[in-house]
């Protein structure tokens, strides 16, 4: 029996899932008060993609920054694994900056924002999405290139382009 619960016929556990996404939105919607670059960035130590080395991602695998190793960018603190990988994000960062600022893609489709779990995301086209949970993000998979039409539009309307 396959026991795959679709988005559309949640079942109480994705309900819950559904409804703290949401209120994570609301929360999120009113702390970022929808700024020109609305940027993702945890609460206690203002980092980046949870303290994740953004330019780990376009090698193939996530790996958590070193505070030692750090760079402050667009309001953030940016960890990185690796010097070369700090010169690298230094020399051109908009290329390894998440997409949506580093908000969960399927919710940005959604039209709303959400937070994230690192080891939940892909690179399309050479751009990093980021998802909020491995449920999410299969969702998210099912449809991408719908989905990130909609994330794309939406995150531009929240920027206000």
């Amino acid at each position: 029996m396959n026991s795959k619960i679709s988005w559309k016929n949640p079942g109480p556990g994705r309900r819950i899932r559904q409804l703290a996404l949401r209120l994570s939105a609301c929360f999120f919607l009113a702390s970022a008060g929808l700024a020109a670059q609305p940027l993702n960035k945890s609460f206690f130590g203002n980092k980046a993609v949870h303290g994740y080395d953004p330019v780990s991602y376009f090698k193939g695998r996530p790996t958590p920054g070193n505070k030692d190793i750090s760079l402050e960018w667009k309001g953030a603190v940016w960890l990185f694994s690796t010097r070369e990988n700090l010169a690298e994000f230094r020399a051109k960062p908009e290329a390894f900056m998440p997409q949506y600022g580093g908000y969960c893609a399927f919710a940005m489709a959604k039209g709303y924002l959400a937070d994230i779990d690192p080891l939940s995301w892909r690179i399309v086209n050479g751009k990093l999405y980021l998802n909020y949970d491995a449920d999410i993000q299969k969702e998210w998979e099912e449809d991408r290139s719908a989905m990130i039409q909609s994330g794309d539009a939406n995150f531009s309307k929240l920027q206000g382009r």
